[in-house]
This record gives structure tokens, C-alpha cells and sequence, in this order.
């Protein structure tokens, strides 16, 4: 399995063009993990495995949360806002336990973060416009999984990996 996540383009359609112009069917899925900015019933999402609201976004339209099955992963994606993401994933975790999940997908706080906790493991893209943080990277993510590991691999607005940030987690 290989899916990608972005987050917190706040407006920046393009970035999500060229990233579905890229990527489309070259991975099993894509996220974004609120705050686009956009409406959503937008094309661009029309590349998008799910998409969720955050704290800027305003369209009804968008859902709370998700929970997505790809292969023999579980994938909760939610903003992360709702669950004082910035204080710990303690909150999000059980959200993402109670959904089953082996992966969570968040955003909110602009910052790249990849742990495994227990069971799941937790990712946030940073932000693809508005990065935070001791790294100053406009940032998305690449999540692979096979029976054994997930590797994660962070990747800058210029589809460059970003040197030494890449992740691997056994299972």
C-alpha cells in the first residue's frame, strides 16, 4: 500500500494540482487533512481518496473525520483541531483505536510528525503552504506499508524528498 497526505494548503490550489497531476495512479490514495481553503466539491478533490474539514474551512460539505480501508490498512484522517492536537495525540488516538484504525492522518499544527504508538501510526504531512516549526519545510507526506513496516517519506512543494526525513516503522 502507498498513499500520500497533505495538509493545510490554505488556498494554495495549485500545489494540489500539481500534486494530483503527479501522483494520480501512481499511489492508492489521497489525503488531505483540512484546511484547504477550497469548496468542497472542487475538482481537484476529484483525485482525492478523502478529504476532511479543519479549522478554516467553512463548506458544510466537508466531513469531520473519515475512515478509509486500503489493503489491510485501517485509515482514520481527521484535522486534528477537535482533538487538541498540539497538547499530544492521547485525544485523536482513541478517536483513531475506536475507528479501528492502523494508521492516523492529521494536520492542524503545520508540523512534521511521524510516531507509532501501540497499534497505530500517526502522521502529519506539516503544511504544504504554511510550515512551522524547527523545520522550514513545505511539506506532504508518503506512507508505504507492507506486512512487516511502514516507511514514511516526507517530500517538499517541489517533489524533492527532504533530506533525512524519512521514517520506517516495523509492525
Amino acid at each position: 500500500m502507498k498513499i500520500l497526505v497533505v495538509s493545510d494548503n490554505h488556498g494554495n490550489k495549485e500545489i494540489l494540482e500539481q500534486i494530483s497531476e503527479r501522483f494520480a495512479g501512481k499511489v492508492d490514495g489521497m489525503f488531505h487533512c483540512g484546511d484547504s481553503e477550497l469548496v468542497s466539491i472542487d475538482a481537484v478533490w476529484n483525485h482525492f481518496t478523502a478529504k476532511v474539514s479543519g479549522n478554516c474551512d467553512f463548506d458544510p460539505g466537508y466531513p469531520i473525520s473519515s475512515v478509509t480501508k486500503i489493503g489491510d490498512e485501517t485509515i482514520y484522517m481527521t484535522h486534528g483541531h477537535r482533538y487538541d492536537v498540539r497538547f499530544g495525540l492521547k485525544k485523536i488516538g482513541e478517536a483513531a483505536q475506536e475507528a479501528g484504525a492502523t494508521i492516523c492522518l492529521y494536520g492542524h499544527t503545520h508540523i512534521i510528525d511521524a510516531q507509532r504508538h501501540g497499534n497505530i501510526l500517526f502522521v502529519n504531512p506539516g503544511s504544504i503552504s504554511q510550515p512551522r516549526g524547527k523545520l522550514p519545510y513545505r511539506s506532504f507526506a508518503i506512507i508505504e506499508a507492507d506486512s512487516t513496516q511502514y516507511k514514511v517519506t516526507y517530500y517538499d512543494d517541489h517533489f524533492e524528498e527532504i533530506p533525512n526525513l524519512h521514517f520506517i516503522f516495523t509492525k
